[in-house]
């Protein structure tokens, strides 16, 4: 053995333990000699995802392919790394379920709107990230919800999903039978986004519960849709009863994201906005320009923590 190899052996072996890698719960995988993604429209055969991936760090979801496009010229314009006017070409033009932006080490891609669209595009985002074979990711839904007890455009940062009945887990049936799965939340990546926006300091944001539903209308007590039996009084004192259980915020897809990161071994987050105080409404009413200023809060909060996490602050 020549002189200091084993000093560089030692060397490789602690920087090996310091990367996290995705963790796949399927061994069905190895088996397969090619893996394509159908809604993305990629596949380990026609592309090289180390190549095309495997430098992201960052990865953030967000229901609309707009609001995703907008926030990669953002972030690219934060990181030095683009300029007004720049244009982004979608990764994933080859299929129009879900869109999807790089810029150095971010990746933004749109989920939809609720828990099936989100599950099915995070089984193909954690295995592109596999494949890719990134290391150290850090994935961050950024959206809209709907406030509890809290002044429109507060911005929630989820400590624990919960469901309907105020229970910290996600339930879904696995062939045939019920499957439980925890949605906690990574604590000190909160933490870390909260001291973000404190530095920050141009809008209120706030670590509490996220309640994530199965529909926009009953599942979230609302009064506005088109089937309600239900009264004010009963909507009133369900949202009280989720307040005093710590919720802050409503919205579709939280849960089914942290139970998914938990499983894969990535660290998660959700920063959300609030369009309005349920408290007060069910309807959306503020202006168009009003809600875009909004639904920007939680793209500068996340643009700040990724360009502090890279020591460009």
């Amino acid at each position: 053995m020549a002189p200091g190899a084993s000093n560089e052996k030692k060397t490789d072996d602690e920087q090996a333990s310091k990367e996290n890698f995705i963790h796949l719960c399927n061994p069905h995988l190895e088996k397969m000699k090619e893996d394509i993604l159908y809604h993305f429209a990629l596949g380990t055969g026609t592309h090289d995802f180390p190549a095309l991936f495997g430098d992201v760090k960052f990865v953030c979801v967000g229901g609309s392919p707009s609001r995703m496009k907008s926030f990669t010229a953002y972030i690219a314009e934060e990181l030095g790394l683009g300029r007004p006017g720049d244009d982004y070409p979608n990764i994933c033009a080859g299929t129009d379920r879900y869109a999807m932006y790089k810029v150095g080490p971010v990746l933004s891609v749109s989920h939809g709107m609720g828990i099936p669209s989100i599950s099915i595009m995070l089984h193909e985002l954690i295995k592109l990230l596999h494949h890719a074979k990134c290391s150290n990711i850090t994935i961050i839904r950024i959206g809209t919800s709907g406030g509890i007890g809290l002044e429109p455009g507060s911005v929630v940062i989820t400590r624990q999903s919960v469901d309907a009945t105020f229970k910290p887990q996600f339930e879904q049936v696995i062939l045939g039978k019920t499957v439980i799965r925890s949605t906690n939340l990574d604590e000190q990546l909160a933490k870390e986004l909260m001291q973000c926006s404190e530095e920050i300091n141009q809008f209120n944001t706030v670590i509490g519960n996220t309640m994530c539903t199965l529909d926009f209308y009953e599942g979230q007590g609302r009064l506005d849709g088109a089937i309600c039996l239900y009264n004010e009084e009963e909507k009133l004192q369900y949202l009280k009863e989720a307040y005093d259980s710590g919720v802050r915020n409503i919205e579709m897809e939280s849960s089914v994201f942290a139970a998914m990161c938990n499983l894969s071994g990535v660290k998660g987050a959700v920063v959300c906005v609030t369009l309005l105080n349920r408290l007060e409404g069910d309807q959306i009413s503020s202006s168009h320009d009003v809600l875009v200023e909004y639904q920007q809060r939680p793209q500068k909060l996340v643009g700040y923590f990724i360009k502090k996490r890279l020591g460009k602050v």
